[in-house]
């Protein structure tokens, strides 16, 4: 895993994108969420096409609290399956990096 992840997740309300959001921080398994929306998610889901209005939520995190980062997501969340993603930071600034690490764990 990077040194560094972005956690993608959406939810199917701006509250649950909230709460989402403050869990992360309180629990200090994310430095910064940004939750944005609404979005529109067109997806196949059990041999169906579906359309959804949602808001995706944006965790700044270190890899190495990612398995923490999804479990949280889990217990939150209402999907039976959320989408949950870590796109690995490949580069960022070091003031922006050490702040992130100054913020989780």
């Amino acid at each position: 895993m990077a040194d560094y992840v972005q956690v993608l997740t959406t939810a199917g309300s701006e509250e649950e994108a909230e709460r989402i959001a403050s869990m992360l921080l309180e629990k200090r398994l994310a430095a910064c969420v940004q939750t944005i929306g609404p979005v529109t998610s067109r997806y196949r889901w059990e041999g169906k096409l579906e359309r959804a209005e949602e808001w995706a939520c944006l965790a700044k995190t270190e890899g190495a609290l990612y398995e923490q980062v999804e479990t949280v997501i889990r217990c939150v969340h209402s999907y039976e399956e959320p989408e949950i993603l870590a796109i690995p930071v490949l580069a960022g600034s070091t003031g922006y990096l050490a702040w992130i690490s100054e913020n989780v764990g």
